[in-house]
């Protein structure tokens, strides 16, 4: 027991190199923009133009670094008991479909069977998958920059679902502009790199706008994925594999219309869209469909209903 407690701790502790990588590079290129950019080269800058580069920058880092975060320590929306739980029995797919016809469950196995979590003991409830050792809903695979780093390397080491997916979009998109800013304003000192002063600052330049190009590249193609995700209002997941219902496969089953889509992630109030706090629609417990066993008119009631009630959004 007492060797299995500790690998499992080295295996937590090894899990967090990632994400100090990811603070460490931030940290530099802070240090290596304000201090070494600014400071040793404020007399070719304009003063205006000087204020305004540091605004731009401090925004979109506060932003970039708020949403990081907060997807880092969401914790992940599981099942509860109530979604039905029941003894494993001879029987157990008749009591599953008996104990389902009284939930909001439309989706099914290949098999066209009740989907049953065992480890949890619970049906499992529409975009539940198990993953990251337990059961979460709507989860994403969050392999950012899997192709640069080691295999399994998590830069947020932690499960991406609904209750942190917004805040995982909102850093893809934070860092992308971080990066963006960084190049667009450090280009011209990279351009003129052989003319500069020879001090250390130069090499920081030139470090710093590969490292911000490299990472920009990194995570736009991922940025672009999970939007096209959020458009289509489906999971990684569901993007390979459709999810089955009573009727069959149907890659569209949770496509509400494009709107309807991103104002489940993002909310329905635009002036949340932006900040990391949570304002996703419904209570990441039952989903509606795309009308696969109820009709236009009623689906859209229903999902008026189901968001009525949420919460407001929470800092």
């Amino acid at each position: 027991m007492a060797p299995s407690h500790a690998l499992r701790c080295c295996k937590r502790a090894l899990n967090w190199i990632p994400v100090l990588f990811i603070n460490l590079v931030v940290g530099w290129s802070y240090y290596a923009y304000v201090v070494e950019l600014c400071s040793n080269y404020k007399s070719t800058f304009f003063l205006l133009s000087t204020v305004s580069y540091l605004v731009i920058f401090h925004i979109f880092l506060t932003m970039f670094i708020w949403s990081y975060w907060k997807t880092i320590w969401s914790k992940p929306a599981g099942p509860s008991k109530r979604a039905g739980s029941e003894e494993r029995a001879e029987t157990q797919q008749e009591i599953l479909k008996k104990v389902a016809r009284n939930l909001p469950v439309y989706t099914r196995t290949a098999g066209r069977a009740i989907r049953y979590c065992d480890n949890c003991q619970v049906i499992k409830p529409d975009r539940l998958f198990s993953k990251c050792t337990h059961c979460i809903f709507k989860i994403h695979h969050s392999k950012v920059l899997s192709h640069v780093f080691p295999k399994g390397a998590d830069m947020v080491n932690n499960c991406v679902g609904f209750s942190n997916y917004k805040y995982f979009v909102l850093f893809l998109a934070y860092a992308s502009l971080y990066c963006v800013v960084i190049c667009a304003t450090v280009i011209q000192y990279f351009i003129k790199f052989w003319t500069l002063p020879d001090t250390h600052a130069k090499f920081h330049i030139l470090f710093l706008f590969f490292v911000a190009a490299l990472f920009f590249i990194s995570i736009l193609s991922l940025l672009g994925y999970h939007l096209w995700l959020v458009g289509k209002n489906r999971t990684t997941i569901e993007a390979f594999r459709a999810p089955v219902f009573a009727n069959g496969p149907d890659k569209n089953g949770f496509s509400l219309g494009f709107s309807r889509n991103v104002a489940e992630v993002f909310g329905d109030q635009a002036k949340y869209w932006f900040f990391p706090v949570f304002s996703s629609l419904g209570d990441g417990h039952s989903f509606v469909t795309r009308l696969v066993h109820i009709d236009p008119e009623q689906a859209n009631s229903e999902h008026q209903h189901l968001h009525r009630s949420r919460p407001p959004p929470s800092f």
